[in-house]
């Protein structure tokens, strides 16, 4: 959770409070106009609710109901 909050974000477009998403490659910022989402600029001002974690690691299947008991 500390990293979505964290204040060493590396700036991007697709997480700056300006920019609004059109698709997934490309973003139009009031100031640059359409821009691609990885591009930054010194306008950037950080939204955190914009970020999208990372997917969770998936447990592996070769595990038995045994191995999960107590």
């Amino acid at each position: 959770m500390k990293a979505l909050f964290s204040k060493s974000i590396d700036p991007r477009c697709i997480y700056c409070k300006r920019a609004q998403p059109l698709n997934p490659k490309e973003a139009a910022c009031p100031k640059r106009g359409v821009v691609e989402v990885y591009d930054r600029c010194r306008a950037f001002i950080y939204d955190p609710l914009k970020r999208v974690p990372p997917r969770p690691a998936k447990l592996g299947t070769d595990y038995t109901a045994e191995d999960l008991t107590i």
